[in-house]
């Protein structure tokens, strides 16, 4: 597997671990599975939609254990050095809008950028943005703090009919 295609909504480490969990679940049914007698059924597990997406957008066969073993190592690889973001908003943001923000960060930063969302109340409008070596401030309180000089010309200007 040259290079895992995440669809948008693996979206955190968090994520990751699930689908890791969730693919170790699935080698232990086939495990035991190998060990029963023949002739009894086994119900196969039901898989996530999360990772019924990964195997399909990367043609990966769930039944065949080198391909899981495949995407074993892959999601290993990804949970210990995708680049990561953590942005905090005022409030939850839709599932809509975090699959719009995947996406964008994914096609302009990184294809295996991970992302943690937290909240931060103090936040009106806008969001803080944290890589593990800087932090970006993309709040509205900042940005009109930052305009306050050029906001006071613009309301002094009105005031005095110029």
């Amino acid at each position: 597997m040259e290079q895992l295609k995440l669809p948008a909504i693996v979206i955190g480490q968090s994520d990751i671990a699930r689908l890791q969990r969730e693919l170790n679940g699935l080698n232990d049914f086939f495990t035991s599975a190998r060990a029963r007698q023949t002739g009894i059924s086994m119900q196969l597990p039901k898989l996530t939609r999360i990772l019924n997406q990964l195997a399909h957008e990367n043609g990966i066969n769930l039944l065949e254990e080198p391909d899981r073993q495949k995407l074993s190592a892959a999601l290993t690889a990804l949970y210990e050095h995708a680049p990561s973001l953590h942005i905090s908003f005022a409030s939850e943001p839709s599932p809509k809008a975090m699959e719009t923000l995947v996406l964008w960060v994914r096609a302009n930063i990184h294809p295996h950028a991970l992302i943690l969302v937290g909240l931060q109340p103090s936040v009106a409008a806008g969001c803080f943005l944290r890589t593990p070596n800087k932090v970006f401030d993309l709040s509205l309180r900042t940005t009109l703090k930052k305009s306050e000089p050029y906001l006071i010309k613009l309301i002094a200007g009105a005031v005095s009919g110029r």
